[in-house]
């Protein structure tokens, strides 16, 4: 058998806020014995968690294990499952650890870490200290591609329907986990899922259940990944321990009955013990759970008149019944339980009720601390008065039965001690019938209970024979339209994909056969290939050279001539090409740039085209290079007349400046 292991931790030298890291003292508690070990680093104490899985890690200040709220929450996040965090010291409002030892009977030496350790260590044992809570009782599943689709290619479609596919598949398994699961324990669970080609690009899951009562874990493969983690709380929660064999206090509890039941427990002070919803649990089930937690002094619901099923419950226990009387707002409940947390409507109609009933006691509870002696028994007090007393007579009904008067001689007795035995023995008549009539509610109780019992296990065998033959009928039934869905899909996809690669099929043929045209026409001299460039751009040039290549002696045309300058007409220039042919003038830079380069620019020149090729007629061609050489020469010619006549003009200028 393993032993119950504790871990006590107090802070020994430096801080978690400091640059050092500070070190810590370690009690080790199992069954009574204490190991001491100083001076430890976080990290070592966390690795011997995970090794050990303690029941309980005890400290008198969370704060001291984590700088702030943010660190605190990592450092939760890797605690095994099961280990508890737990602050001896109280909740929101922590008391001194060495008060709350001398409390318990013992005492330490506050000036000594190791002591305190150990003293922590202890007080967890007993009971005292209230557990952290950083999260919800829900938890948020993933599932997601495992790598990123990339730009693509020809197989991106192919790969995008594989990767979706596996996130699909992934999401389906955990689905069906998460059915079963709701089908065993009754855990609620929300689904979105986003379609993509071929499956599902993600799936999100919400489960109404913390995180170690799920049997899906973080994992990832190829295509696909799964995370898995708890919902964070907005505040930090204190949820206080169970004592070991604590003496039955008096609480308030609120039900909200259905099929699923909402428990909420409230101690007289006020602090929450209990608040969870249940799917399908029996009501002597419930009687039990709400017994663990003390003897109910009220049994109260949300609604009025309060229904049957909770009527019931409260007659178990001869409990004081309560409702609100008036109905109440789903934003008054949701205020009332903001400070608690729950995790669905159930809970949260349950600690309203609770509430409620506390806040209605709250003010004459607040009367019997004033007035009450300073060693009464409070609790005890506020029973009496919530079961009818008045405060004063509370007060005496507690002192009475906390205190009993010691007998005394019979020569001593007179007529008041005969007034308090005749009112003791009172008491005692009321006690004993009222435990008569609680356990005559019971055994009623246990009738109906047992009758019930006998037509529901009837009723469950009818339908659990109708239930078989539905299930073997609808699971075929629901096989065959999965797989037809999935396959009408699949169908209607590629037949987008084929209407797609037709067009491209078409339009690449249609080419192919402008192609093979001009191919014949140049082979059989009947044209003259044109390469045909986009723009009069440098970018445009460029692609056509990448492309089909630029070399000496060919012909290109410019689809749109506009915008080119000296500088994209010098590298058609420097590449020898034999003619520019245009549809538009083109600028005068440009135009120069071809002439003193010899390179002919036509104008209207008829073509054959395809796609970045075109046909010129030869002859055509030809007969418009030779009037553009012959009006070239003339132009070269009266080039040189004009700077001729320039240099003669000059040199008479110059000759008539000498003769003056």
């Amino acid at each position: 058998m393993q032993k119950r292991i504790i871990y006590g931790i107090d802070i020994a030298r430096g801080s978690p806020r400091a640059r050092e890291l500070p070190r810590y003292a370690l009690a080790i508690l199992k069954d009574g014995e204490v190991f001491h070990q100083s001076m430890l680093r976080r990290q070592k104490i966390f690795n011997m968690i995970q090794r050990e899985k303690p029941e309980i890690i005890a400290v008198d200040n969370i704060f001291e294990l984590a700088a702030d709220r943010s660190e605190l929450l990592s450092l939760m996040e890797k605690l095994p499952e099961g280990v508890k965090l737990v602050q001896v010291t109280g909740g929101l409002h922590p008391e001194p650890l060495v008060r709350l030892a001398r409390k318990y009977g013992f005492s330490f030496d506050p000036e000594n870490p190791n002591d305190e350790a150990e003293a922590c260590a202890r007080l967890a044992d007993l009971g005292v200290g209230h557990e952290v809570s950083l999260f919800e009782d829900i938890t948020k599943i993933k599932v997601s591609r495992a790598r990123s689709l990339g730009r693509g290619g020809w197989s991106q479609n192919r790969y995008r329907r594989k990767v979706h596919g596996a996130v699909l598949q992934r999401s389906r398994e955990i689905e069906n986990a998460l059915k079963d699961l709701s089908r065993e324990k009754g855990i609620r669970f929300e689904t979105v899922n986003v379609k993509g080609f071929g499956g599902y690009v993600r799936s999100e899951f919400t489960v109404y259940a913390k995180r170690g009562e799920i049997p899906i874990h973080p994992m990832a493969s190829n295509d696909s990944q799964v995370s898995v983690r708890s919902v964070e709380r907005d505040k930090i929660r204190y949820v206080p321990l169970k004592p070991k064999n604590p003496r039955r206090k008096f609480t308030i509890v609120g039900i909200d009955p259905g099929t699923t039941v909402g428990i909420a427990i409230l101690s007289l002070d006020g602090e929450l013990l209990y608040l969870k919803s249940s799917r399908g649990i029996a009501p002597d089930e419930v009687v039990k759970l709400i017994a663990e937690y003390g003897k109910p002094a009220v049994v109260a619901s949300d609604v009025t008149p309060m229904p049957s099923s909770v009527e019931k419950i409260r007659r178990s226990f001869n409990a004081v019944p309560a409702s609100p009387g008036i109905e109440v707002s789903a934003e008054e409940k949701i205020a009332l339980g903001r400070t608690f947390g729950y995790s669905n409507d159930h809970e949260r109609d349950a600690l309203t009720a609770a509430l409620l009933t506390y806040r209605s006691y709250k003010n004459i509870f607040s009367r019997i601390e004033k007035k009450a002696p300073q060693n009464a028994d409070l609790e005890l007090i506020k029973f009496y008065v919530i079961s009818g007393a008045s405060i004063e007579a509370a007060i005496e009904k507690a002192r009475a039965s906390g205190e009993p008067e010691k007998p005394k001689p019979r020569e001593h007795a007179e007529k008041p001690e005969d007034r308090a035995v005749d009112e003791s023995l009172l008491k005692m008549r009321e006690t004993v019938q009222r435990q008569s009539e609680q356990i005559q509610n019971l055994q009623e109780y246990l009738e109906e209970l047992k009758k019930e019992l006998i037509s529901k296990d009837r009723k469950i065998s009818k339908l659990e024979s109708r239930l078989n033959s539905f299930k073997k009928e609808a699971y075929s039934e629901i096989r065959k339209s999965k797989e037809i869905n999935i396959r009408d899909e699949t169908i209607e996809s590629l037949k987008k994909e084929v209407s797609h690669r037709n067009k491209t099929v078409k339009e690449l043929r249609r080419r192919s056969n402008k192609l093979r045209k001009i191919q014949k026409m140049e082979v059989r001299g009947e044209g003259t290939a044109v390469k045909v460039i986009a723009a009069f751009t440098k970018e445009s040039i460029a692609e056509t050279k990448e492309k089909y290549g630029l070399k000496t002696g060919d012909v290109v045309f410019l689809e749109n001539p506009s915008g080119g300058g000296t500088a994209t007409a010098q590298i058609l220039v420097e590449a020898g090409i034999r003619a520019v042919l245009i549809p538009e003038d083109i600028s005068h830079a440009a135009e120069e740039t071809f002439f003193k380069g010899d390179v002919p620019v036509l104008k209207n020149i008829p073509l054959e085209r395809a796609e970045d090729f075109a046909m010129a007629e030869p002859e055509t061609l030809k007969a418009a290079i030779a009037d553009w050489e012959k009006e070239a020469d003339a132009r070269r010619h009266k080039a040189k007349e004009d700077e001729l006549q320039s240099l003669f003009d000059e040199y008479r200028s110059e000759r008539r400046r000498g003769l003056v």
